[in-house]
């Protein structure tokens, strides 16, 4: 998988989703014998961009579905929503819109990172037929463990940092210089550890921060500080019930970090845990090759006998 070198889409468009319209790109055509790998986006509120390594894989024989939740990027955008519009089931909704719309819906695996990691989960513990096998990447299980993890990141932080934090969110002054200064601390330890930061996950922040209202009404104003509707949201109960091969990624320096992540371990019945020591919470950049390995292996140890491999020196 390369960082820095671009993969045009075979395909692009939207689908239409209830009134509203889903953005689409796809890289490459799909196989027999491979299952569509469809890549599910963090935040809520985040878009595609930041995954757009992920295209690479098409190289090596697997398409790969990017797409934009609705209320970002490229799909409908609807900023005078009633917060309580955006909700997890309108996102899962979308998304077996959009399988079912592309027409992968009989043979298809699913990575989520991050929001789209529990997201991912909870369409996994359906157990739809077409679903070969599920990727959870840098995603907690329940927001009350990540919560309580952010207090331990927090703690962390040179001295001074968590204090300018916390007088400003007291105060609800989030846009202030300072708090953004404090708060660019602990994503540059936490969330992705290059500087300067890769270009898609720039054009993902930017695209936040000039459609906010899904991120703010669901996860709140930043990472470390979830006061939205999700801030009490698990799917640990529906771990048990994911029946497909399950590959799990984090980095030691996640902000997912491993309390968060240990319930997938732990509770999903066939599942595997790669912890990458280099990366925080964006290992397609801060680790792509190894990220690439993982994830080829075990993309190719889903395939029919005879596929074509994802990794140069599968088998």
């Amino acid at each position: 998988m390369t960082v820095h070198r671009t993969f045009p889409p075979t395909a692009r468009g939207t689908v239409p989703f209830r009134q509203y319209a889903t953005w689409y790109r796809v890289t490459g055509h799909p196989r027999a014998g491979r299952p569509t790998l469809v890549v599910v986006h963090g935040g809520p509120g985040a878009t595609h961009d930041y995954l757009l390594p992920l295209a690479a894989l098409a190289q090596h024989g697997t398409a790969v579905v990017h797409y934009d939740q609705i209320g970002n990027g490229g799909s409908t955008h609807l900023p005078d929503a009633d917060p309580g519009f955006w909700t997890p089931q309108l996102f899962l909704d979308e998304l077996d819109n959009l399988l079912q719309r592309l027409g992968v819906a009989d043979d298809y695996v699913l990575l989520g990172q991050s929001w789209g990691g529990m997201l991912a989960a909870r369409h996994a513990s359906h157990r739809p037929p077409g679903l070969r096998g599920l990727v959870i990447a840098n995603a907690p299980a329940s927001y009350r463990l990540w919560r309580a993890e952010m207090d331990v990141l927090r703690a962390q932080l040179p001295p001074g940092v968590d204090e300018t934090l916390r007088r400003h969110e007291a105060a609800g002054t989030f846009d202030s210089d300072e708090y953004t200064e404090a708060m660019l601390v602990f994503y540059g330890r936490h969330f992705c550890r290059l500087d300067p930061l890769p270009a898609p996950l720039m054009a993902t922040f930017v695209e936040m921060n000039a459609n906010p209202a899904v991120y703010h009404a669901m996860n709140g104003p930043n990472e470390f500080h979830v006061i939205g509707s999700l801030r009490d949201w698990s799917v640990i109960d529906d771990l048990p019930h994911i029946s497909v091969p399950t590959l799990i990624v984090s980095g030691r320096h996640d902000e997912a970090t491993p309390v968060t992540v240990q319930p997938f371990h732990d509770l999903i019945p066939n599942a595997r845990w790669e912890l990458l020591e280099n990366s925080s919470h964006a290992p397609q950049f801060e680790e792509p090759e190894r990220f690439a390995e993982v994830l080829g292996a075990f993309l190719d140890s889903l395939r029919a006998p005879g596929a074509p491999t994802t990794n140069p020196n599968g088998g």
